[in-house]
């Protein structure tokens, strides 16, 4: 959690306090100023090297043509089972995946390459993550100074200043500060995690799976600081298992299953006992909420290793065809929406 901030201080008093604490108007309507993706990611595919029996060396493809766009502004949640390459893509993004790891297709940033080097770079500063576990942080370092990160002395005060009014506002008392982070309640762990991306004024912020667990109370409170983060121009990313609470804030919402996404739908799809989703499997996700069917489908995600031929939703699929099962069919827009299946109209 310590990056290098590069800090011009002028400009970070007058318009990074404005960001941060709470002048929205200027950065509302930036934010909703939508022309192209702050983030493109296109037909990317992930593997990683392994060996079995001895020197045999084999390649496990864990993501497949996926594609999907961040806007400012907005909040894409991605939604998805465990193993589905919901945390793989933002450590792709990120550029934090390990060295046996092999990245095909592209990944975008305002409009250019996002090469490993511009990772590098920006990781930190214009791409933050928000991670689940309060093990991000460092157990022998001070909150205040892990939220602050490395910066230039001279910087310090302004840093330190911009500090407390970010934990001002997320209710965190001045002693916070001097505090270790297993001194922290869960609650209070969140919002200095949170506090770490609003500092660095992010433009594209991904959280990763930050409210299990959490009670109503909590989970409304953690949202809100996403929903915030949006409406002042931020893109923002919410990986989760939790459609319910996707849906409270966000605009988007990507359904992975295997390694690739299935559907990108607006959230008043789900509206209407969500007649207007488009693909087998977002519709079975919303039946199996308790508030409605709470009705399960029979089978699994093909695990990694598996070689499926055509859909690979094609064997739980109550829909299936003939072409289902030949051939991965391609991402096509429907009714204002992105679906990955043959027989959507």
């Amino acid at each position: 959690m310590g990056n290098k901030a590069e800090i011009n201080p002028e400009k970070e008093l007058v318009t990074g306090l404005e960001t941060v604490v709470g002048k929205k108007d200027k950065t509302v309507a930036l934010g909703r100023k939508k022309t192209e993706a702050l983030l493109n990611v296109e037909d990317l595919s992930l593997s990683f090297t392994q060996y079995s029996s001895g020197l045999r060396q084999t390649e496990l493809k864990v993501i497949s043509n996926l594609s999907i766009q961040a806007y400012k502004g907005e909040i894409l949640a991605i939604v998805g089972s465990s193993g589905s390459g919901k945390s793989l893509l933002a450590h792709a993004i990120l550029g934090i995946l390990p060295s046996n790891a092999k990245l095909d297709g592209k990944i975008e940033y305002d409009g250019n390459e996002l090469t490993q080097e511009r990772k590098e770079e920006m990781r930190g500063k214009e791409i933050a993550l928000i991670p689940q576990a309060i093990t991000y942080l460092d157990p022998l370092m001070k909150v205040s100074n892990q939220v602050i990160g490395c910066i230039e002395k001279e910087n310090e005060g302004l840093m330190r200043k911009l500090q407390r009014e970010i934990f001002q506002r997320y209710n965190l008392k001045p002693e916070v500060e001097r505090m270790l982070p297993h001194e922290l309640s869960g609650g209070m762990a969140r919002r200095v995690l949170v506090s770490t991306a609003v500092i660095s004024s992010s433009k594209l912020v991904i959280a990763d799976e930050p409210t299990p667990g959490l009670d109503e109370k909590t989970l409304n409170e953690t949202l809100s600081y996403f929903k915030d983060m949006a409406d002042k121009g931020c893109a923002v990313i919410l990986i989760t298992h939790d459609i319910e609470a996707a849906l409270k804030i966000s605009h988007k919402i990507a359904v992975f299953y295997a390694g690739t996404v299935l559907e990108v739908a607006n959230v008043e799809d789900f509206k209407n006992n969500g007649e207007n989703l488009r693909h087998p499997y977002t519709r079975a996700l919303w039946s199996a909420l308790p508030q409605n069917k709470f009705q399960a489908i029979k089978g699994h995600q093909p695990m990694q290793d598996e070689v499926v031929d055509g859909c690979i939703f094609y064997e739980r699929c109550s829909k299936k065809k003939a072409i289902c099962s030949q051939g991965t069919p391609q991402l096509k827009q429907i009714n204002g929406g992105v679906v990955r299946c043959n027989n959507a109209s």
